[in-house]
């Protein structure tokens, strides 16, 4: 996959480095001149362009219209934004990632602005503190399309009518599905056989209108 990320910081490089181990072909913007033999240095001279993310030539000269993803991560909302459009409505760019650096603009990352998928720092450590400090609650660890969906967190209740009974009886609301069982050290595959044990930690893809629903199941 090809993948431009706008932003050389520490998130951008160590993105940057992660996709490259894994053989994405890659590009980096940095628009801070000092930057950039430390960028080079760390992930080849190749995969740098010294330029402002912002500038539609400079996007051009990186191949913008050959990427399939772009992720905008600067320490700028305003950056990140003006990018995602960009990528979206001038480049026609297929998935668009932005950091959200500040939790008060997160109203503006929207698909209306171009943004695909908007990730919120603190948002994302809040839920990580929070579901270290569960005692039993359903968590969120994921919202999609702009909060509809969501991927949650449950410990199976030995109480929960689901206890002992194969995946393919489980009756669950409609719109969700169990991605995957946490059980002790393992990750179990959903497969229809599974039998669900007290203490397993059920993974499930919910419609927001449903997470009350799924939670009585798993707990009664």
């Amino acid at each position: 996959m090809k993948v431009l990320i706008i932003g050389g910081g520490k998130v951008g490089t160590y993105l940057a480095s992660h996709l490259l181990s894994a053989d994405h072909e890659v590009k980096v913007i940095e628009q801070r001149r000092e930057e950039i033999e430390r960028l080079q240095r760390e992930i080849g001279a190749e995969q740098v362009l010294l330029g402002s993310g912002t500038d539609p030539v400079v996007l051009e000269a990186a191949g913008i219209r050959k990427v399939q993803v772009v992720a905008a991560v600067t320490g700028s909302d305003e950056t990140n934004l003006v990018v995602t459009n960009l990528a979206r409505f001038e480049f026609n760019v297929a998935r668009t990632i932005a950091r959200v650096n500040n939790p008060k603009n997160d109203w503006m990352f929207t698909e209306d602005m171009g943004v695909d998928v908007a990730l919120n720092q603190a948002d994302l450590m809040v839920h990580l503190i929070l579901e270290e400090m569960s005692m039993g609650d359903m968590m969120t660890l994921l919202k999609l399309r702009r909060g509809k969906f969501s991927i949650v967190e449950e410990k199976l209740a030995p109480t929960s009518s689901l206890v002992g009974k194969r995946l393919d009886q489980a009756k669950l609301p409609q719109d969700s599905v169990i991605l995957a069982v946490l059980r002790k050290d393992d990750i179990l595959i959903p497969h229809g056989s599974l039998i669900l044990q007290a203490s397993d930690e059920v993974i499930a893809l919910v419609h927001a209108a449903q997470m009350d629903q799924l939670e009585k199941i798993l707990n009664m």
